[in-house]
């Protein structure tokens, strides 16, 4: 993963200072002797590659200067404009000069590209954490999507329950209430009509205002009354031998007898007499 930063940017450092010697001994080779020329191109370089070894030094020990960093970004400056300058004044080929003036730039924002690298890089093991870490944020947010969709299922599920069964609750009531809807309007018709309201009338007390008096039977011929039958088959006690009877059998044991006792053993003994005299009789003794 180093490689894939370092060597871009070692590769255009030294593409940057190779043209920046070269324009500079082409370009002052002619004005002064070619010993001066190499020697400022070499001092172009040489102060680039130091400032560079010594701000890769600080950053090997986890330490960052500015002022070296803006030393470094002036020589790339200087090599920058010295391109820009000579392929302004080319007489030909003044395009394709200028389009490689911006190598020295590029290499510095390589290497700048390369100490960011650096500050951030983790070891493998804290990457297999951070890895380890996501997919198992990964994993719960997954589960997590999974136990909402399914409850969200199983509740769509019961909501369609609960309104089926109360449609069918509906539905049975409102057949039911029709049903005893059409009941009451017979009821109430029934009760209405005129021969309806006679009838009821007639059998029980009076329902229905307005109708008819309660019905009675009719009389064929004339009535006569008819005389009560007497119970008593032979000659009628009166009340004082009765009472005495009466009493005699009832106090024969001890306790005294009840009603029941003493109007049976009161028929047994072949006497008569009415239930009514009977029972006042027992009354008026016990």
């Amino acid at each position: 993963m180093r490689a894939k930063t370092v060597l871009p940017a070692v590769a255009m450092t030294a593409v940057s200072m190779v043209l920046t010697l070269a324009v500079v001994m082409m370009w002052l080779g002619t004005a002064v002797p070619w010993p001066v020329a190499l020697v400022v191109g070499l001092g172009i370089d040489g102060g680039w590659l130091a400032t560079l070894a010594y701000e890769r030094r600080l950053a090997a020990q986890g330490d960052h200067s500015r002022i070296v960093t803006g030393v470094g970004w002036f020589f790339g400056l200087i090599a920058a404009g010295v391109l820009v300058a000579h392929a302004l004044t080319a007489e030909q080929s003044a395009g394709a000069w200028l389009a490689v003036a911006w190598l020295p730039i590029a290499a510095k924002a390589l290497w700048l590209v390369h100490g960011l690298w650096e500050r951030t890089a983790l070891t493998t093991a804290a990457l297999d954490a951070i890895r380890g870490i996501q997919q198992e944020a990964r994993d719960e947010a997954a589960v997590a999507r999974a136990r909402l969709r399914a409850d969200a299922a199983t509740e769509e599920t019961r909501l369609t329950a609960v309104t089926g069964a109360g449609a069918r609750v509906a539905r049975v009531q409102a057949k039911t209430a029709k049903t005893l809807s059409r009941a009451w309007s017979t009821l109430e018709e029934a009760r209405q009509g005129e021969d309806t309201g006679r009838a009821l009338t007639s059998v029980t007390s009076r329902v229905t205002p307005d109708v008819t008096p309660v019905w009675e039977l009719p009389v064929w011929g004339p009535v006569e009354p008819v005389t009560a039958l007497s119970l008593d088959s032979g000659p009628a006690l009166t009340d004082e031998a009765l009472d005495a009877l009466v009493d005699a059998i009832t106090h024969s044991e001890t306790p005294a007898l009840s009603y029941r006792e003493m109007a049976a053993r009161f028929r047994q003994a072949g006497h008569s007499a009415s239930e009514v005299r009977l029972r006042a009789a027992w009354k008026r003794v016990a």
